[in-house]
């Protein structure tokens, strides 16, 4: 490297937004994700000692991923070739992995390949790579935001290991933020900055696990506060609030938070805790997602998991669906938080949504389904010279309503799908906790 050459990257590192200056370069100084880089950690164990692997790495922006390949880069000694899906195509793919032909056959050296961004690849970028990741020629580390199992080819993700890399906690973004405030080569140690206790709060809970986020937001604060007489900076509370002005929720209406958290929120009504699936809503409602979904994924639940242990459940969530469709948003978060919060605290019962898949699968499973002869249809000339309808008896000529007679297939011996509830709302704001209620026999009897 010659003098112009180094001065040029030193200029651009100085430049750098604060998050890139401050990227870890070894595995001892990367905070968060234990899981991954923690002593005795699996991929740490195979980095260390010398066995590249291809992997993918997946999870929220701001989590590590572009820094954990680099970090990878640096402790194998490998050569590190980097594109971004967005730009690149088939063509620099090639050009790589004519690269790393010559880089083995001059060096010995193998080539890890660090693509950002790789579930924006299509199929045939991602053909592109894979004969050369699997004859060992490139060691890949893909980088995505989406679910590898979903968004990249099967075939590439069977060959690479999946590693989920998770927000980070509170307590990383508080030693990621001191770290940034007393380094004086890449941080802001110079600027001596004393960050008030309501400020560094004010940024966690702003960044949502986001490294990046947190730590941008922070040189943002200090370059906009003001330099006291002793050369010291001060930043308030009021400095942070100057550059963050609403905390970002991370939230994708077609990708894993859509479906992760319309999980969390079904089975915390489903558990009958009103307050958590009163949260799950918000994070929903807040990161943009159509209420209508919402709304007919309660209409779901209220069959499915409430039934007829209150039958009031399903009228409700279905009315709330056309509320939030007559009045939209927000005032349409009313009528959802209301559907919500009382399937939460309804007793549950799940025999309706059991006996129709009991009854299904004995179905496709090809039990006979010949109607018997009294239960045929008899609305038409020439029924009962069919004998259509003999020996039907008709209940309500019969005290209390019932008679016994047979209601199965031919040659079906009677089975048990539902086991009906007797109806039993539950006190106005009292949860049933998912109490089932009391099993009644066929007429309705409470056994």
């Amino acid at each position: 490297m010659d003098l112009f050459t180094w001065q040029a990257q030193q200029e651009e590192q100085e430049n750098a937004p604060l998050a890139h200056r401050m990227r870890p370069r070894r595995f001892d100084e990367v905070v968060g994700q234990p899981h991954l880089v923690g002593r005795g950690s699996t991929l740490r164990r195979a980095i260390e000692s010398g066995r590249l692997v291809s992997v993918l790495l997946y999870g929220p922006p701001g989590t590590g991923k572009t820094t954990l390949a680099q970090v990878i880069a640096n402790e194998t000694r490998a050569r590190f070739e980097s594109l971004n899906a967005v730009s690149a195509g088939v063509a620099e793919i090639r050009q790589v992995v004519q690269a790393a032909k010559d880089e083995q056959a001059m060096y010995h050296r193998r080539t890890l390949l660090f693509i950002d961004e790789i579930h924006r690849f299509n199929k045939a970028q991602q053909d592109a790579l894979l004969p050369h990741v699997e004859a060992g020629l490139l060691t890949l580390i893909g980088a995505t935001t989406e679910n590898p199992h979903i968004h990249v080819n099967p075939a590439l993700v069977s060959r690479s290991h999946v590693f989920r890399l998770r927000p980070l906690s509170e307590s990383d973004l508080k030693e990621l933020i001191e770290r940034a405030l007393a380094d004086e080569e890449r941080g802001l140690g110079r600027y001596q900055v004393t960050l008030t206790e309501e400020a560094r709060t004010a940024l966690i809970r702003y960044a949502g696990g986001d490294a990046r986020r947190a730590l941008n937001a922070l040189e943002m604060a200090v370059m906009s506060s003001t330099l006291a007489p002793d050369g010291r900076t001060e930043v308030t509370l009021a400095d942070v609030r100057t550059v963050v002005q609403q905390r970002h929720v991370l939230y994708d209406r077609d990708g894993d938070e859509h479906y992760d958290t319309i999980s969390a929120f079904i089975k915390s009504v489903r558990g009958s805790d009103a307050d958590a699936a009163l949260l799950w809503l918000a994070k929903m409602i807040e990161g943009g997602e159509d209420p209508r979904f919402i709304a007919r994924r309660l209409i779901i639940l209220a069959s499915e998991d409430i039934g007829n242990a209150d039958p009031h459940a399903l009228p409700l969530a279905v009315a709330a669906l056309h509320a939030v469709e007559a009045i939209g948003m927000p005032e349409g978060r009313i009528p959802l938080a209301q559907v919500t919060t009382y399937l939460a605290t309804a007793p549950k019962s799940n025999h309706a949504y059991r006996g129709i898949n009991q009854a299904l699968a004995d179905v496709r499973s090809g039990i006979p389904l010949t109607v018997p002869a009294h239960l045929r249809g008899t609305g038409y000339k020439g029924a009962a010279h069919l004998g259509s309808g003999v020996g039907y008896k008709y209940p309500h000529d019969y005290p209390g309503r019932y008679v016994e007679q047979n209601y199965w297939p031919e040659g079906v011996e009677p089975r048990v799908y539902y086991e009906a509830e007797a109806v039993c709302p539950p006190a106005p704001g009292q949860p049933e906790n998912g109490r089932a209620s009391q099993p009644t026999d066929r007429r309705g009897v409470t056994r």
